[in-house]
């Protein structure tokens, strides 16, 4: 796919993907939305790419949702609303289906979906500048499709408050709620995020594979049945290649040399 709305790169075992509609800061149309799910997707087949990170070119992370196609809603049919609105579903159901870690580097503003792609992605990091809220019901409009992540990410009770208050959080406020990881000085921002991706990826991909699909398999499993579930990817972890070298090398006192089988 030749991408028109996003940009994608590759560094070593790193993919940045970046939201590029900085004149509009970033919203998620319906084409970036299509563009952003396939470059995921790429992303998570390749076995050279250990982490994805996202992020927002100017002076937005993304500022949610097109107002411009939202007008356009008013003209379609319930099943047109129902197919275009899967497309928003596709990829809020990435974060616990694909097997690659991926960082959000909110480099800005991140409202209403833009919030809900933060909270998607396994790890969070914000620039002391950025703001997040789930500004939708100013609009009159509800957070449906991100409901799920953001609730995960701060908990019931504080997921009702920032659904019904509509506020607008700093950087620090959003990591109190537990939206962010961490908050970072600008100037030290982007380093930051490539330094967290490099840990990352300096681990053992077979190992963080297995992490990714014991957290999401076992989150609504019944609680006695996850640990045969876990019981048996860990007889997979202790056969595997990784961990053998894994193992050596740390006796060794040297780096491993991961081939992720």
């Amino acid at each position: 796919m030749n991408y028109t709305t996003i940009l994608y790169e590759v560094h070593e075992h790193i993919a940045k993907i970046t939201l590029n509609l900085p004149e509009i800061r970033n919203p998620l149309t319906e084409e970036l939305l299509t563009e952003l799910v396939h470059a995921i997707q790429t992303a998570d087949k390749d076995e050279h790419i250990h982490v994805m990170i996202i992020t927002g070119t100017g002076e937005a992370f993304s500022a949610g949702g097109n107002l411009n196609e939202f007008q356009n809603n008013f003209e379609k049919t319930v099943p047109q609303l129902y197919f275009d609105g899967k497309s928003s579903n596709e990829l809020f159901k990435l974060g616990a289906t694909v097997q690659t870690p991926m960082i959000a580097a909110v480099n800005g503003a991140a409202l209403g979906g833009g919030t809900g792609l933060a909270a998607m992605c396994h790890i969070a990091i914000a620039t002391k500048s950025a703001k997040l809220g789930l500004t939708e019901l100013r609009l009159g409009i509800v957070p449906f499709v991100i409901l799920p992540w953001v609730r995960r990410a701060v908990g019931e009770r504080r997921m009702m408050e920032l659904m019904l208050k509509a506020e607008i959080l700093s950087a620090d406020k959003a990591a109190e709620y537990e939206l962010i990881h961490q908050v970072v000085e600008d100037e030290k921002f982007e380093e930051e995020v490539w330094q967290t991706a490099k840990l990352i990826a300096s681990h053992s991909p077979l190992a963080v594979k297995l992490a990714l699909d014991s957290y999401f398999q076992t989150e609504q499993m019944d609680f006695m049945k996850s640990f045969d579930y876990l019981s048996t990817l860990r007889a997979v972890s202790f056969k595997s290649n990784d961990l053998k070298e894994g193992a050596t090398a740390f006796l060794e006192k040297r780096k491993p040399l991961w081939s992720g089988t």
